[in-house]
């Protein structure tokens, strides 16, 4: 296709124009963050890495030099003020993680901190606004506190009734500041003088809770009065209840006694300090939760209530007394990652009565919480919700795909005025709810969604003209949002909702650009450190709750391949440091597996999960070898621990598992590769592997590329599973056949992307045929309707499509690549993405016969961007361009 120069004021390569208003704008230091985090409280990082963005409207603004400060106070960050450390200059242009050097940080002490830098032409900006971090308990001795415990439950009944704890105590002296510090084995709540101490959720999350527990820190200062009340509620979580119980062996995976920690610490003004906290002297009792469990949601007797219970001057003369029971407190671990939280609210979008006669809401949107409702009736009233993902054909409620989960609320009136109630420890994966126990049809404002995750900041929009492929992104972003509570899980409605380490590994890349994922991903790989085998078996799920079954290729594989996607997305040295005692045992466990032979065979894998199966007799359908993956992901998982090893200094381990590498590869080819470049599982999946992981001979790519474009043509549909999925498109654009990806990304019949949105999906499917076009269901033993593996094509959405692309020479967007691929019948597409250093912006759109293409560099890095057709590359710094040639 022949080019035509535009014509603009500045021209500054041969085939391109580019355009850009310069303003002397002063170099500003924002967005300060520690440990990926905005002015966290309670962390226990002993060196914490700290981060900002500059901002300018000046173009190729680079920091060569910068300066940090840290004080006990905002005022001692002045001038001629007492310093906790002073970086001094320090020349460089790192601007993330940049890891603190001063002397060692007190337990419980917080830290502000403010920066400045200087730009390549010498000026410096002004120091930015101050923020902070603050230290948790460094030391397992400082907890002085004991674990308690009811003294009795009914042990024949499975599930028991929530406990709620209390204690009263006073203080006396003017306050300075306060904390608590807390933790259960179980899911808690805590309130201080009637009042939540936090909106977080679930606490303390999912671990494996017997090596790693998390505690949460409260800043309580100012709810504090003379006279005061502790009261917490207890509930099974994932500690116990029906996901924490093996239910082959009929016991508990961690244990079947749920238990409290609580340390309130109070500093006075005349520099005193006190500890408040768990021991015997509290009190515990039932009360209006009968029964709360992740799986089979809720039972809740509103006439048990105990108004007051969490205040002072609480008659508990009924109340029994607490036992302390032994726990460890060096299992106790601050929580480094972002909380569950309410981050959002929907309104129903219709409440209906269906053909079976049953009350329903639709909610408009598969969503993961749970609602708040407005209960209006009589004192002894009982209401009943159950909660689906879909409808059957004819229009009613279904749900046989929840398998035994019961998913349902049971609200009972206390009072005949409108009561308001949401549950406590569970939550739900639905779109649509019956209602029972309602006389008439409840007002729409009776009813509110509240959608519930893990509290991660939105870094990435994708957009394009095609409204079909705009809601399979929406649908790609709700499907991370329900999944990614605390640990990032398979699905969110049925008696499962685990840790399936494969599914995080295939869209462990989509998952950072919708989402900051860097505290959560740091969280999930610490616990699937903890629950790897001493034989370096990765269990398939984390936290482990199977057994320790796992060693399948790809799913383990999430133990190199997770840490490499957040060094890639975020330039987080210290994680791969951290992981690589994990993610070198994998890699020999893999090797006692494939033995000299290097070839991985004879072991149970779960395969591509999933893969299209042809009833067609002209093609043996999808099936790909399952030793053919197993000894791709082998040579992938060794090679990159090979960079790994290099990035981190240990060069001889580079040098080990490179040769190791290159052992793999030529016994891959050899056994599974023919000289003419076709693969003796000659599959989508085998090819996208093969030519992805690097794993054919320079030569045979071309044949090999073909194989995969000729099998697309043949079948004009995908055939990948989980496997699969996340490489096909892209491994069609890299080699010339991004017609071919843009086709499989446009189809709408089954199998396909688009197939589910024609169908009103909202998240992502789990199969890619979950709703039949009859309108049947697929086997209800495994038919989740959120469930995001296959949503991994986001991936490819913003790295080619709209062109953001990570050098994967740098990392986490130091330097990047602008490289855009139109086509597929659109007109225009659109990526931001929020890197650790500022947005990033890729716009294009077509305009007649031109391309018409702009793009934000943000300060303290540089692109290369390459104009499609043309192929012409520009190197550019910071700044806002725009680029406008014939296409």
């Amino acid at each position: 296709m022949k080019i035509r120069l535009s014509i603009l004021s500045r021209i500054f390569f041969a085939v391109l124009s580019i355009s850009f208003t310069s303003v002397n704008a002063k170099v500003q230091v924002e967005k300060l963050v520690c440990e990926y985090r905005q002015n966290p409280v309670g962390i226990d990082v002993f060196k914490p890495r700290l981060s900002w963005q500059i901002v300018s409207e000046e173009v190729n603004v680079k920091q060569t030099t910068y300066e940090i400060r840290v004080a006990d106070s905002p005022k001692n960050l002045g001038k001629n003020r007492t310093l906790t450390w002073s970086s001094g200059k320090v020349s460089s242009d790192q601007s993330v993680n940049v890891v603190y050097e001063g002397p060692a940080l007190k337990s419980m002490e917080r830290y502000y901190w403010q920066v400045r830098v200087w730009d390549s032409s010498g000026k410096v900006s002004s120091w930015s606004s101050p923020a902070f971090w603050e230290m948790g308990i460094l030391d397992p001795d400082l907890w002085s506190v004991s674990w308690i415990a009811v003294k009795s439950e009914d042990e024949t009944a499975f599930s028991k009734p929530c406990r709620y704890f209390r204690k009263e105590f006073t203080t006396q002296k003017k306050i300075q500041s306060a904390r608590i510090y807390a933790s259960s084995l179980g899911a808690y709540q805590l309130y201080l003088n009637g009042e939540r101490v936090s909106s977080e959720l679930l606490t303390p999350g999912w671990t494996s809770y017997s090596k790693r527990t998390q505690y949460q820190t409260y800043d309580v200062t100012s709810m504090l009065n003379e006279k005061n009340a502790v009261g917490a509620i207890l509930g099974d979580g994932w500690y116990r209840g029906t996901i924490g119980r093996n239910r082959r062996a009929q016991t508990y995976y961690y244990d079947d006694k749920l238990a409290l920690i609580v340390q309130l610490r109070i500093n006075y003004t005349d520099g005193s300090a006190e500890i408040i906290g768990s021991d015997q002297s509290w009190k515990e009792s039932t009360g209006a939760i009968l029964e709360s469990d992740i799986y089979n949601g809720e039972i809740y007797d509103a006439r048990l209530e105990m108004p007051g219970w969490n205040v002072p001057d609480f008659d508990d003369r009924n109340w029994e007394n607490v036992k302390i029971v032994t726990q460890p407190r060096d299992i106790l671990v601050a929580q480094n990652s972002v909380p569950i939280k309410a981050i959002e609210e929907l309104k129903p979008k219709a409440i209906f009565m269906t053909p079976k006669r049953e009350m329903v809401v639709d909610m408009g949107q598969n969503m993961v919480g749970w609602l708040r409702l407005k209960f209006l009736g009589k004192k002894g009233d009982e209401f009943k919700l159950e909660f689906a993902e879909v409808l059957d054909k004819d229009g009613n409620f279904y749900r046989d795909n929840f398998r035994s989960a019961k998913a349902r609320i049971s609200y009972t009136k206390k009072g005949d005025e409108e009561e308001i109630y949401e549950p406590n420890f569970t939550f739900f994966g639905f779109r649509f709810v019956k209602l029972e126990g309602f006389s008439n049809m409840p007002a729409p404002d009776q009813i509110t969604g509240v959608v519930v995750h893990s509290e991660m900041k939105p870094t990435g929009s994708f957009s394009c003209s095609d409204s079909l492929i705009n809601q399979l992104q929406h649908n790609i972003q709700w499907g991370q949002k329900g999944n990614f509570l605390d640990v990032p899980t398979d699905c969110p409605q049925r008696d499962e909702r685990l840790g399936w380490t494969g599914d995080a590994q295939v869209f462990s890349m989509t998952a950072a650009f919708n989402f900051d994922v860097s505290a959560f991903y740091t969280k999930w790989l610490k616990d699937l450190a903890v629950d790897q085998l001493p034989n370096g078996v990765v269990p398939d799920v984390v936290p482990d709750v199977r057994n320790g079954r796992g060693g399948s290729a790809a799913w383990s594989d999430a133990a190199v391949i997770v840490p490499w996607t957040m060094y890639l997305a975020y330039g987080d040295k210290r994680i791969l440091e951290e992981q690589y005692p994990s993610m070198k045992a994998w890699v020999e466990y893999m090797k006692t597996r494939a033995g000299d032979g290097n070839l991985w065979t004879d072991d149970k894998h779960y395969g591509d999960w999933l893969a299209f199966a042809s009833t067609s007799s002209s093609y043996p359908g999808a099936t790909t070898e399952k030793d053919l993956i197993a000894t791709a992901y082998y040579y992938y998982s060794s090679k990159l621990l090979s960079k790994i090893a290099d990035i981190i200094g240990n060069k001889a381990d580079s040098e080990k598992y490179s040769t190791l590498s290159e052992r793999i590869k030529k016994a891959f080819s050899d056994e599974f590769v023919t000289p003419n470049g076709r693969l003796i599982s000659h599959t989508q999946t085998a090819y996208s592997l093969a030519l992805s992981f690097g794993l054919l001979p320079e030569e045979l790519v071309p044949a090999a590329a073909k194989y995969l474009a000729d099998d697309v043509k043949k079948m004009k549909h995908l055939t990948t599973g989980f496997v699969g999925t996340s490489l096909l498109c892209a491994s069609l654009s890299d080699h010339g056949y991004e017609d071919l990806a843009f086709m499989l990304l446009n189809r709408k019949e089954y199998p396909s992307w688009l197939y589910p949105v024609t169908q009103g999906a909202t998240t992502i499917w789990e199969r890619w045929d979950g709703q039949k076009p009859d309108g049947t269901f697929q086997d209800v033993g495994m038919n989740s309707f959120n469930h995001y593996a296959y949503g991994a094509i986001g991936e490819w959405l913003y790295n080619y499509v709209a062109g953001i692309r990570i050098d994967h020479d740098t990392s986490g967007y130091k330097h990047f690549i602008l490289a855009p691929h139109p086509g597929g019948g659109l007109t225009y597409a659109k990526a931001e993405y929020e890197s650790m250093y500022g947005k990033i912006v890729s716009d294009w759109k077509m305009e007649g016969d031109r391309f018409v293409y702009k793009v934000v560099i943000p300060a303290n890095t540089t692109a290369t961007v390459i104009i499609p057709v043309s192929n012409e590359r520009k190197e550019l710094g910071s700044g806002s361009y725009s680029f406008n040639v014939v296409f």
